[in-house]
């Protein structure tokens, strides 16, 4: 079974965020990015079928040579090829229409991509891959078996969740639950090591028109300052309870 794993290259949810350009374009100085972390989810979940049932995981990502260490790291966790798309990520059609060409080429029975990015939470890649490839798709992906030919899928849904039963090839939107934290893996001094060594190849674009375009950013307005109300004052914060917080 031959798996590809979509990496999104994100900032670290630590980092502090700003943006250039009259707002229109996001600062990367200074930012440290990771593995988007629903995507760790699905890349965790494909080693477990390389180290049970032989299967082999490449990993993909669209973006310039900045998003190469994330590659490593993920090359570092276990997988055994990366593939490098050599244009910008700046729209959701755009990227789908690369990682599916890739995955056509190269005969995967399994695509495995975040149900979502931490940085856009644009949602639409996933199923724009699939659509592309005229594979089935599982979103919102929380369980995940194959025998032969054969996908056993299950997925959140409102109030519940859905079992699903499948043909390869098949595209998953991954997501927590699919393995849980815990289960996530660390890459270690010799898989590090390793990673050096491993295929990370360079592909040139084929091309395909933005469908978006981002025009604007704006930041959460800043909180209001507290307010510190004398313990035997009952009158006055009911007042602001009611008149500025509107909640009673």
């Amino acid at each position: 079974m031959k798996i590809l794993v979509c990496i999104s290259h994100v900032p670290d949810t630590t980092s502090k965020i700003n943006f250039i350009e009259q707002n229109s374009k996001f600062d990367s100085n200074s930012v440290q990015f990771v593995i988007n972390p629903n995507d760790e989810f699905g890349l965790t979940r494909a080693m477990w079928f390389k180290e049970r049932q032989g299967a082999t995981v490449d990993v993909v990502n669209v973006g310039m040579s900045e998003t190469e260490p994330t590659l490593r790291k993920a090359l570092a966790i276990g997988a055994d090829a990366a593939l490098r798309v050599n244009t910008a990520a700046t729209d959701g059609f755009a990227v789908a229409f690369e990682l599916s060409k890739i995955a056509k080429d190269g005969g995967y029975d399994l695509v495995i991509a975040g149900r979502e990015s931490i940085d856009y939470n644009g949602g639409m890649v996933p199923g724009m891959i699939a659509a592309h490839m005229q594979a089935s798709f599982v979103n919102n992906c929380i369980s995940l078996d194959i025998e032969g030919d054969q996908a056993i899928a299950v997925r959140e849904i409102d109030g519940g969740k859905e079992t699903l039963s499948t043909p390869l090839p098949l595209v998953i939107g991954a997501q927590k639950g699919l393995v849980e934290e815990s289960d996530l893996k660390i890459p270690n001094m010799r898989g590090i090591m390793m990673a050096r060594k491993k295929s990370l190849q360079v592909v040139e674009p084929i091309g395909s028109d933005e469908k978006t375009v981002c025009v604007n950013f704006e930041k959460p307005a800043p909180k209001s300052s507290v307010k510190m109300i004398s313990a035997d004052n009952i009158d006055e914060l009911i007042n602001l309870l009611h008149n500025e917080a509107k909640v009673l």
